[in-house]
């Protein structure tokens, strides 16, 4: 019994049921060992060849299942039994190490040129927190490549002296960090998590005798790690392990100022004007009013509050489809003022190639160790979007476009981008508005074949759960390969064009049964959910992919049990389904208040292993939760 108080005077009783195996597990089971009340392992390799959709399992696979069932479950008997009960049969089914919904091998062909991928990409990589006021730390970077990240950005900017170079967010009051550090994080942690190579993607704003300090400082570090141009060619990311790439624009594109010519005053006063546009009050323009009249003129920290505070307040309201983890990414589009104000701004953003307001001015050969340490060359050549999406034959480039560009892009030339990215590389990051470090619908960048879909990675919210759960892919190395539609031509020499509203043949269909959970008594307090009794929990299942695959759905209640039992199936027609994503997530229903959060994942339909698994579920900030996972059931028609 489970016992909660109310008012010091009354306590409400509740009985503890534990996880018991939902109906389909126990016929499973009954028919598998042929009614018997044991399953041995010449009846579990049916069980995995017939259900689990394994067909090259085999006898020891199965053994090896049984005896870490029984090493686990029963200590002072593995020597004595070889087969399973129902109870057995039950844990091996909920256990994620056992029964993972997906693959954690690398199996996808890793020998195509690396543009053929999508890879798993950050954005101003360093930062701890927001864009604006956060302090820059090579800590962000070292989390970021523990959990599978191989592009990372460096914003590199001359020191207070102007004799060494710090990263930093330009303009911003952001804390910087050396460079130096950075750079010996990247070489302790590059390839802990994966051994595919690691992209370093640097916004530069230095002198050519920086330039060159930068190119001693990046040799000296990585040594025989570090690819050089000069002597190989680009390759495939199976002939880059252990390898580190430098990706920039060539020194001999910048034709700016020079940064003397604009100082640090100004460049914070052009950026904060920029960003708090309509907050701040401007005698240039306006006289001085009373102090009602002044009630929105905010200073950068208290706008930051302001957002923190209408963040926590979200958590009051009802609706769990816009928490404050994030709004649905399907309704995740710029509103008009964003538009206009990145439209405004998107000249003289820092994370485009064309960005030459606070770049110094260079010759082609005063920065010669630099430039040969160039791998994949960055920059925007002059002209319109129609120039530089143009591809040509004897050169391989990056072209950077904010996450509204490629919106307006994609409007008017859909296939000329998905034309662009089949040979070139293509990054897509985070508007300047979006200074509390949150995140966009990465489905719009992948569609278009956009290899480097740069995130927030020290952000939060469902956007980057989409983003996790596609690097999910591929054992988690970092690196997707594109569907064939993205790489291949038809006949007529037509690309695919990613039309919103095309509608397109059903291809496959998913049917997802949600049977029960567990764990959430052994990671929560008591009272975690709820002061006066246990939780009631629903789970909300659904798709992220190209608009027509976009669905959510929703299990019953199910009040005050920690182990809910939902047993409820739901079917998903995909007409994308290379692209599609499955969406997870556990809520605690409250009537009065903010539903509370659960758990969530999110999994790559095409990874999915038929038959009934385990999946493990994770945190608001994509950290695994130790013990809590659903038991589900995945089927394709």
């Amino acid at each position: 019994m489970e016992n909660y108080g109310i008012c010091w005077f009354f306590i409400r009783r509740f009985k503890f049921t534990e996880a018991v195996p939902p109906p389909d597990v126990i016929d499973a089971f009954n028919k598998y060992a042929d009614g018997g009340p044991h399953m041995t392992a010449e009846q579990l390799l049916s069980f995995l060849k017939d259900v689990q959709g394994q067909g090259g399992a085999k006898l020891e696979d199965a053994e090896g299942i049984v005896q870490q069932v029984m090493q686990k479950r029963h200590h002072l008997a593995k020597f004595r039994r070889h087969a399973l009960t129902l109870d057995d049969f039950h844990h091996y089914l909920c256990s994620a190490d056992l029964n993972p919904p997906i693959n954690n091998e690398v199996h996808h062909d890793m020998t195509a040129p690396l543009s053929h991928y999508f890879i798993y990409t950050g954005h101003n990589s360093y930062l701890t927190g927001n864009q604006l006021t956060s302090r820059c730390s090579h800590v962000p970077i070292e989390e970021a490549l523990k959990r599978g990240v191989r592009v990372v950005e460096l914003d590199l900017w001359p020191n207070s002296r102007k004799d060494g170079v710090i990263v930093k967010h330009g303009g911003t009051w952001t804390k910087p960090v050396k460079l130096i550090e950075c750079l010996q994080s990247i070489k302790e942690h590059a390839f802990k998590a994966s051994p595919y190579p690691v992209v370093i993607t640097l916004e530069d704003h230095l002198t050519p005798d920086l330039q060159e300090q930068v190119a001693q400082m990046v040799d000296q570090t990585f040594g025989k790690m570090l690819f050089r141009p000069e002597f190989e060619c680009l390759k495939a990311p199976e002939d880059l392990r252990n390898r580190i790439i430098i990706s920039t624009k060539p020194p001999e594109k910048y034709l700016g100022k020079k940064p003397t010519e604009l100082s640090a005053n100004k460049k914070d006063e052009k950026m904060v004007t920029r960003i708090f546009k309509k907050m701040l009050f401007c005698t240039e323009h306006e006289c001085l009013k009373a102090p009602e009249d002044l009630i929105s003129t905010k200073s950068p920290k208290e706008y930051l509050e302001a957002q923190s505070n209408r963040d926590s307040n979200s958590h009051k309201r009802k609706d769990s489809d816009d928490d404050v983890w994030g709004e649905e990414p399907t309704e995740l589009s710029a509103d008009q003022e964003d538009e206009k104000t990145d439209s405004e701004t998107s000249d003289n953003n820092q994370d485009g190639e064309d960005a030459d307001e606070y770049e110094p001015e260079l010759r082609p050969s005063e920065a010669p160790l630099y430039k040969h340490l160039i791998a994949i060359h960055a920059g925007k050549p002059k002209g319109g979007l129609k120039e530089a999406l143009k591809v040509e034959l004897d050169k391989v480039r990056r072209l950077s476009l904010s996450e509204l560009q490629l919106k307006k892009a994609t409007n008017s030339h859909r296939t000329d981008v998905v034309r662009f990215t089949r040979k070139n590389f293509l990054r897509v990051y985070p508007k300047g508005t979006r200074i509390d470090s949150s995140n966009y619908n990465p489905l719009i960048g992948w569609m278009h074949g956009a290899q480097m879909v740069a995130f927030n990675m020290q952000g939060y919210g469902r956007c980057l759960w989409l983003m996790h759960g596609m690097f999910r892919s591929n054992g988690g190395c970092g690196y997707v390969k594109k569907p064939d539609f993205l790489m291949n031509e038809d006949p007529n020499g037509r690309v695919f064009d990613p039309k919103p509203k095309a509608k397109l043949p059903v291809k496959k269909t998913l049917k997802v049964k949600v049977y029960m959970g567990d764990g959430w008594r052994l990671d929560f307090k008591k009272t975690h959910f709820d002061s006066y009794s246990p939780p009631d929990f629903y789970t909300r299942v659904g798709i992220a992919g190209v608009p027509a695959d976009v669905k959510m759905e929703k299990t019953k209640v199910i009040s005050n049990n920690w182990t809910p039992v939902w047993d409820e199936e739901f079917e998903f027609r995909l007409t994308v389904p290379e692209l599609a994503l499955l969406r997870v997530e556990v809520h605690e229903y409250d009537s009065s208040e903010k539903d509370d959060f659960g758990g969530q994942t999110c999994l790559p339909v095409s990874e999915l292993k038929p038959g009934i698994r385990a999946v493990a579920l994770f945190d608001e900030k994509g950290n695994k939760l130790n013990s809590v996972r659903l038991l589900m059931r995945f089927e394709f028609v």
